[in-house]
Order: C-alpha cells, then structure tokens, then sequence
C-alpha cells in the first residue's frame, strides 16, 4: 500500500515538475537555435545572444526593470517589515483594523483596479510618469508580500532573547537591530526576493504608471511578441532566468552560513 502511494506521489510531484519547467527548460534550449524562426530548431548556435548584445532597446529595458525591482524590493523589504512589527507588537490599538486592510488590501486587489487607482492619483497630484512611479507602484504592491512572510516568522520569534538584552542595558532600538532582525533575516531575504521577483514580472502596473524613457522589460517583451517572437527574446529571458536563479542560490547559501554560524 505505502509503495503504490509512494510511487502515486512521486508521479504527481514529476509531472508538476515538468508542467513548471518543462516551458523554461524548452525556452533555455531556443535561445541557442540557429533558425530565425522560434518553432523550427535549426542548430545550435549563440548569435541570438550576439544579437541581443546589440539590441541597445531591449538592454536599456532590462535594466530599467532591474533597477526599478532592486529599488522597489528595498524599499518594500523596509516598509513591509515595520509594518509587521508593528501588527505583531503593538497589540490592539486604534485603527489596526483599518491598518491592517491597507497593508493587506493588495493581496487580493487585482491588479487592474491597483493600475487603474495608482495612475488616476498620479495624474491628480500631476506627478510625471516615468521610472519613479513604476518604483512607487511595485513598492505598494509588493509590500504586503514582506509584510506576510516577516509577520509569520515574528509570531513564532522568542521574545525572551530581545529581552535579556534590554535588561543587559541595551536600548529597543538597538536590541531588535543586533538580536531581532538578525535572527529574521531569512525571512526578510526572502521577502525582498519575492518582491524583487514579483517587480521584475510585473507587466500591468507598469502599463498603467510608465511614461516616455521607463519602458521595462515585460512591457517591452509584450510590444514584440504582439508582431511574433523573436529568437532575441528567448535570448534575454534566458539571461533573466540565469540572473534570478544565480540571487536565489546565492541568497540561500548566505542564508545557511548564516545560520551554520549562529
């Protein structure tokens, strides 16, 4: 009985692996095709990422989104994870609730109606769309991911530990930076790589908050895919994969040295 449940589960866990990377893996492997057209392999061959060196468009592109998810993650990592310590330590206080709503409300917004409210307050104060209200907007959104994933590992963090230092003499301040948050540090890493991650993918807040000079990579993608994919784009996805892949990796390992020094 356990082995045919065994071999049931190890059936579904590869086939969910394979419907998640099969698509990635297929996309890595034609961004080496030497055909010009995308469904026809033709050999194997690197001018696609030639190309895409020379394609200054879609390199500025990917650098705006690399800038504005650095930016927005930052800022949301710090924002999303006052806001959860706030809520877990602050108990009951006027407002929480509505508080609580706010920080929340974007989790289950969509996205269109997030765009939509974000762009008509920017037209109201006549602030100029560009790179700055991207940031803004992927700061809102991504804010209450931190705020998730930080408040979960707060609710189960040992109070007694910031205490003892604060009866040792040390400040609040000082004992949540030297005691607290280095003991949630992976929990805050990885909000900041789920913002970052959900910043660089964003492709409709960026539509309704960008101006001239801040197009991003998915908004740029989209233009291009409209009048039929090009080997280039396989060629920078790629790269985007091997960028993201190479932080998770890297976040993880620091991570576990971490806790492997503790």
């Amino acid at each position: 009985m356990r082995r045919g449940l065994s071999a049931f589960n190890m059936t579904a866990v590869a086939l969910g692996l394979a419907f998640l990377y099969l698509p990635i893996a297929i996309l890595v492997i034609y961004s080496f095709n030497a055909s010009r057209l995308v469904t026809v392999w033709g050999g194997w061959s690197t001018r696609w990422y030639v190309a895409l060196w020379n394609d200054e468009a879609m390199l500025e592109a990917a650098w705006t989104s690399l800038r504005i998810a650095f930016l927005s993650a930052t800022a949301a990592t710090i924002l999303g994870t006052l806001a959860a310590v706030v809520l877990v330590r602050s108990g009951r206080f006027f407002g929480r609730t509505a508080f609580s709503g706010l920080v929340y409300a974007p989790l289950v917004m969509p996205e269109v109606i997030t765009g939509l409210s974000l762009l008509l307050l920017f037209v109201a104060i006549e602030a100029d769309r560009g790179f700055w209200t991207v940031t803004m907007a992927h700061t809102t959104v991504t804010m209450c991911f931190v705020a998730v994933i930080v408040q979960s590992r707060l609710l189960s963090f040992d109070l007694s530990l910031e205490e003892a230092a604060m009866d040792l003499g040390c400040p609040p301040l000082r004992a949540f930076l030297t005691v607290t948050l280095p003991l949630i540090f992976p929990a805050v890493a990885a909000g900041w790589m789920l913002a970052f991650t959900l910043s660089l993918d964003d492709l409709v807040l960026a539509s309704f908050t960008t101006g001239p000079g801040a197009t991003t990579l998915p908004i740029r993608i989209y233009s291009e895919v409209r009048l039929g994919v090009k080997p280039e784009i396989n060629a920078v996805s790629t790269v985007m994969i091997v960028v993201v892949a190479v932080g998770i990796i890297a976040a993880t390992l620091i991570s576990k040295r971490g806790v492997v020094a503790r």
